[in-house]
């Protein structure tokens, strides 16, 4: 009986860039290997041009971006089926 590889399992995640946390670094920028958080223009309370998550990328849930961010500024989140 011939064996089928099963297809990976694609998690749906969610980054969440705490905005509050921010110092603006760029870090998560460089560390994402889909190209999918740029800076902003917005700022947020203490003066920092923050991170943000481009809405039409799509996240591997690989957690570059909150392993690099010194801030503990990013949460990627599971998101449920």
């Amino acid at each position: 009986m011939p064996t089928t590889k099963a297809d990976p399992i694609k998690k749906r995640v969610k980054v969440r860039i705490l905005s509050k946390y921010c110092k603006g670094c760029g870090l998560c920028v460089s560390a994402c290997v889909r190209h999918g958080i740029e800076m902003s223009k917005q700022l947020n309370e203490q003066g920092y041009d923050v991170a943000s998550f481009k809405p039409d990328s799509e996240c591997t849930g690989c957690g570059n971006c909150a392993v690099m961010c010194p801030d503990a500024a990013i949460e990627i989140v599971e998101l449920d089926d």
